[in-house]
């Protein structure tokens, strides 16, 4: 069995971060999103990163030092991507073998040992499950509808969903199904989703369900993002951060390298800085803060602010900011 780890998405949800960011590579406490990913599946076999163009060498530095070999598209934008059905097949024709496949955002606490022996078990197509518990949530998902341990359909995001299982971005295939991959590709309109190609197997071979129970986050907008961030955090701040003695800092956070808190700052709980940021006299929390941001007598809660940005002055509340913006309510 080969890893594939679907990282090829442009993740227009979180723009503007994501335009210059690919969505597995950013913070998650002092980890990446796909670090978790790659810390549960690397034991299962050799692990192939699929990512575009555009996002080549950012994958690249973060594979240093890491067996994994990535695959590539020639992609550099949204409207030319292949489509994760498409991508899938397109790594097919460089791995010969059964594949376990990720979603390259997904977060979640559970281990895939059960999930890969149940495969074993099954020589047929497996999907992971999670119920959602709300009729609502689920339809924002691919929801199963199954009968016993099979999938008879797969239906995404239903206006009236048969169930509260949804796909987690987590199958096995073997590889007599992986040759139907093309087929599919070559006769539907619709190639971005694995649960539409999930449904159209369905009809033709058997595919099973395999339900987890745990925390599991799909990080596809900013609120999940930052609930993921939140229940990942971890606690670091780097040996050269300087905090003035009137400043406060409230575990958990992340603070990088070279950063200045002054003035009578509160910076946490559960804020990401990155390196080389100042923050004067300003409350930060709740928060996802790249590198070289500078905040002067400003409260930041719940947003997400690029690189190279200037806030002053002014609250921000559940807002994104692209990098560069300069941003100033008065003096």
């Amino acid at each position: 069995m080969k890893v594939v780890i679907m990282a090829g998405g442009y993740a227009t949800r979180l723009w503007p971060i994501t335009k210059t960011k690919a969505k597995p590579l950013l913070p998650i406490g002092k980890k990446r999103i796909i670090d978790h990913v790659y810390e549960k599946v690397s034991k299962f076999g050799d692990v192939y990163i699929s990512t575009n163009k555009r996002f080549e060498e950012d994958f690249r530095r973060w594979a240093e030092g890491k067996d994994v070999e990535l695959i590539v598209e020639n992609t550099t934008r949204e409207e030319e991507k292949l489509g994760a059905v498409r991508a899938l097949a397109e790594v097919a024709k460089v791995i010969d073998d059964d594949l376990l496949v990720v979603a390259g955002d997904n977060l979640f606490s559970f281990d895939l040992d059960g999930f890969v022996k149940y495969y074993e078990e099954k020589r047929r197509a497996v999907v992971a499950l999670y119920d959602v518990g709300d009729y609502e949530l689920a339809k924002r998902y691919g929801v199963a509808d199954v009968n016993g341990e099979r999938v008879v359909k797969f239906y995404e995001k239903p206006e009236k969903p048969k169930s509260t299982l949804v796909g987690v971005g987590i199958y096995a295939l073997p590889k007599d199904t992986i040759e139907l991959l093309w087929e599919f590709v070559r006769t539907n309109e619709k190639p971005d989703n694995l649960g539409d190609f999930l449904s159209w197997l369905c009809e033709r071979s058997e595919v099973y369900g395999y339900p987890f129970n745990g925390i599991w986050y799909d990080v596809g907008n900013p609120d999940s993002y930052i609930e993921a961030f939140k229940f990942y955090m971890d606690e670091f701040v780097d040996e050269s951060v300087k905090v003035d003695k009137a400043a406060k800092i409230i575990p958990p956070v992340v603070i990088e390298e070279g950063v200045e808190i002054r003035g009578r700052s509160i910076v946490g709980p559960y804020a990401y800085i990155g390196r080389n940021c100042i923050i004067e006299s300003s409350d930060v929390s709740d928060c996802v803060i790249f590198d070289r941001v500078i905040l002067r007598r400003a409260r930041i809660w719940r947003s997400i602010i690029d690189e190279d940005c200037e806030i002053r002055n002014l609250e921000l509340s559940g807002s994104i900011i692209g990098g560069h913006a300069k941003i100033q309510r008065g003096d």
